[in-house]
């Protein structure tokens, strides 16, 4: 059970997800959630750092898409320039939107890859849909109890299974 929770690759910044990596492992399209994976609860349109990291995927052929928890309001005002496949009130960890995104872009399970800083959310989304999942450090971690509370589960799980399969 454990193992739904557990990313295939992990990076502090989705800035370190290079185009390079990501052809290596034979990935061509990026489902990624958007709030505190690529920007703050608090941009609401992409940053112009993360418009050169968009930039530098389309580039190399590689296929970027959205799925958040956020509203629908929210992704469409964060995509209004981007025009990707995009998907607000997705209720991650159902598979369903990151089989849409899949199908929008046209592409098989093993050349697609979700990216998101939450394990019980995009990681294990990620893992339902039977992709390639990237865990990212979060950009700005809310405070409040709850998020304190969860992020502290996800280390202990972390950290239960690098134990258990002998990884730092």
């Amino acid at each position: 059970m454990i193992e739904s929770f557990i990313p295939t690759y992990t990076f502090h910044h989705y800035s370190e997800v290079t185009p390079e990596f990501l052809l290596s492992k034979g990935i061509c399209a990026i489902v990624s959630d958007i709030d505190n994976t690529l920007v703050t609860y608090d941009d609401e349109q992409p940053t112009p750092e993360l418009l050169k990291w968009i930039d530098s995927m389309t580039k190399a052929g590689i296929q970027i898409s959205f799925i958040s928890n956020n509203t629908k309001e929210r992704v469409r005002i964060f995509n209004i320039d981007l025009k990707f496949f995009a998907r607000g009130s997705a209720k991650k960890p159902f598979k369903k939107y990151v089989l849409c995104a899949l199908d929008g872009m046209n592409v098989d399970h093993d050349q697609a890859c979700l990216m998101g800083d939450q394990l019980f959310t995009d990681i294990w989304a990620g893992n339902n849909a039977c992709v390639r999942t990237i865990l990212v450090d979060p950009i700005k971690d809310r405070k409040n109890p709850f998020t304190k509370f969860k992020r502290r589960i996800e280390r202990a799980v972390l950290r239960r299974y690098e134990k258990k399969n002998g990884k730092k």
